[in-house]
């Protein structure tokens, strides 16, 4: 999750390959690898292995020693797949490759293709080109960011600790927008077990006490919102915990398994029952319980994975007692580890296991289906419940423009693989190491303090604002694909929006380099309408960017500034001329920084004769 010191995949790669290894552009014909050059960068592509996850690159740059690209400090180095832009890398180097196929984030990868060598392209890149047919059909549009992290929703509670009324009206209004216009429907947060909430005591003899009236409070304001919960089971009551001592963050969430392992099935069960007579067997069945966090990490953790695979079964044993039609899974862990090992499990105890969850930082979400699919799980749902540009507290990326591409890359490369990817997390209103000392501190929120709109925040609100019918895209040029993505879709009234961005999951590069910017040629075809409104909605450093609002040495706006900042939180939109498409074809120039992200809406405004 934010900042441990998470295990890293071996970056030892052997070849079972005797390939040469030659000028730029050379490959291996035995898995297809090819190292392009491009301008400030080089382009690879592979064969896909059958049953990959994911693929470790490893680079040696002229004479250095190879080392597995880390793409400037990803908890996951592995990559999905092809293409892929390796940025950051010097002009007039030879960069010399291997790509190595891996089963899972926690393994090594098996024998690697390559080596192959290239330089980056001596010449300045020209356009990329975009064709989109707008009377095609690629299929429907799958919304999987209908799912975000939250901080302790507890929050909602006016009286929780120093939080106060102010905090709760924004926090609330957070998860508004999130229903509203981003599209969420589900909202995954900790704590729900806390002692902040008062769940259980334990009396003489071991007797149990509930009380559930804040859990209620908290899920009653959140179902008011038009948002169900994923009910994350941390963290240990004081009253079950084996160490109450052992704890995380500025809450002291206690990470200590239990000291009886009945009392905490007791404990699950019970608050399953209560869910289900307050709210209806056909309401909580959509929603969804998640055995603990990131228990793989000793600052979540302090058991054993033995230890952990037992709450895991004490707890679903506890949840399908109270009604079959509950759902619970796991692991939830950091980094994409112990997916294969809890499935594992399951298959041989025949413990139930109806979505399998996990998380990572800094990247583009792996595919484990190929490690349901060895175990008999291949069916069940794969869920994110945590993903973001970056896993330290305070980065710059966070608040930065580099966001916007990123998530759109993510949200796109999980069509037809994932189910959900949770953006980590909704607002700036975070309490793990305490209040924000400042505005804008790069918290890991989509919305500041006061809930003004971050680039990644209008990331997700370009793609919710999508249509739902995909349409065919061919791109073309140096960094198409790789680099330089588009995405396509049609509405039901004809309004076709073409989305393009230009960005890297390299987050050394947050600054951008400009040696990948891009101009972009777009061809429209297939358009039925005679006139077309258009319009460009930008987000870059320069557009629906407002933290280039604030002055730097401003740590909290006055009343002036907070009028100025709240007139800038808009999305950045332009008018261009209206379009009479020629034997219904449009074209369309643009410039696309890296990082940025453009919209281009044609919106029919009369119809074809």
């Amino acid at each position: 999750m934010r900042e441990p010191a998470h295990d890293q995949p071996g970056s030892t790669m052997s070849s079972t390959a005797e390939v040469g290894t030659g000028a730029a552009g050379a490959h291996s014909e035995a898995a297809g690898l090819r190292a392009s050059p491009r301008a400030g960068h080089i382009e690879l592509t592979w064969d896909q292995v059958p049953g990959a996850a994911g693929y470790l690159i490893e680079r040696a740059d002229g004479s250095d020693p190879a080392q597995i690209v880390r793409h400037g400090g990803s908890d996951v180095p592995a990559v999905v797949g092809p293409p892929f832009a390796d940025t950051g890398v010097a002009d007039g180097v030879d960069h010399t490759y291997r790509v190595g196929a891996v089963a899972g984030a926690e393994y090594q990868a098996g024998p690697s293709f390559g080596p192959v060598s290239a330089r980056t392209a001596e010449e300045p890149a020209g356009p990329v080109s975009f064709v989109v047919d707008a009377s095609s059909d690629a299929g429907r549009l799958h919304r999987v960011w209908q799912m975000v992290g939250s901080e302790r929703l507890s929050q909602l509670l006016p009286d929780t600790g120093s939080a106060g009324g102010q905090v709760a009206a924004e926090f609330a209004d957070a998860l508004r927008r999130a229903r509203t216009d981003l599209g969420v429907r589900m909202v995954r947060a900790h704590g729900i077990l806390h002692d902040d909430n008062g769940v259980v005591a334990v009396g003489p003899g071991g007797v149990m006490r509930f009380d559930f009236a804040r859990v209620d409070a908290i899920y009653d304001r959140l179902l008011g919102l038009g948002l169900r919960p994923v009910v994350e089971l941390t963290f240990m009551p004081a009253a079950l915990a084996r160490d109450p001592q052992q704890t995380v963050f500025g809450y002291r969430g206690i990470i200590s398994p239990p000291r009886d392992w009945n009392q905490w099935r007791r404990l699950v069960a019970e608050l399953a029952a209560h869910l289900v007579g307050r709210y209806g067997i056909d309401e909580v069945a959509h929603w969804a319980f998640e055995v603990w966090n990131e228990p793989n990490l000793e600052v979540f953790w302090s058991g054993t994975r033995l230890e952990y695979l037992r709450l895991y079964d004490e707890s679903a044993l506890a949840i399908k007692s109270v009604h079959p039609k509950l759902r619970v899974g796991g692991p939830a862990t950091a980094a994409a580890k112990w997916i294969e090992p809890l499935v594992a499990h399951a298959e041989q105890t025949g413990v139930a296991l109806d979505f399998v969850s996990t998380h990572t930082y800094g990247n583009l979400p792996l595919d484990p289906r190929p490690a349901l699919r060895r175990h008999g799980f291949d069916g069940i749902p794969i869920w994110w419940t945590e993903w973001g540009i970056g896993a330290a507290h305070f980065s710059q990326v966070h608040d930065g423009a580099m966001g916007a591409p990123f998530v759109l890359s993510g949200l796109l490369s999980a069509q037809g693989r994932l189910d959900a990817v949770a953006y980590w997390v909704i607002s700036d209103h975070f309490e793990e190491l305490g209040r924000p000392q400042r505005m804008f501190h790069n918290g890991f929120g989509l919305l500041t303090i006061g809930n003004l709109r971050k680039p990644r925040y209008w990331a997700l609100h370009l793609a919710e604002h999508l249509g739902d019918q995909v349409l065919t895209t061919r791109a073309d040029g140096d960094g198409a694909g790789s680099l330089v993505q588009a995405w396509a879709t049609r509405h039901d009234d004809g309004t076709v929006d073409v989305l393009a961005w230009n960005g890297t999951v390299n987050v050394a590069l947050l600054a951008g380099d400009l040696r990948l910017d891009r101009s972009a040629q777009l061809t429209v075809t297939g358009l039925c309408a005679s006139t077309y409104l258009v319009r460009m909605a930008r987000v870059d450093e320069r557009h629906s960017n407002i933290v280039a609002c604030c002055p730097p040495e401003v740590s909290w706006p006055d009343e002036a500034l907070w009028a100025r900042l709240r007139a800038a939180d808009q999305l950045f939109e332009e008018p261009l001329p209206d379009v009479r498409p020629e034997r219904g074809t449009a074209r369309f120039a643009f410039d696309v920084p890296m990082p940025g992200a453009a919209r281009i809406r044609l919106s029919p405004i009369s119809v074809a004769d």
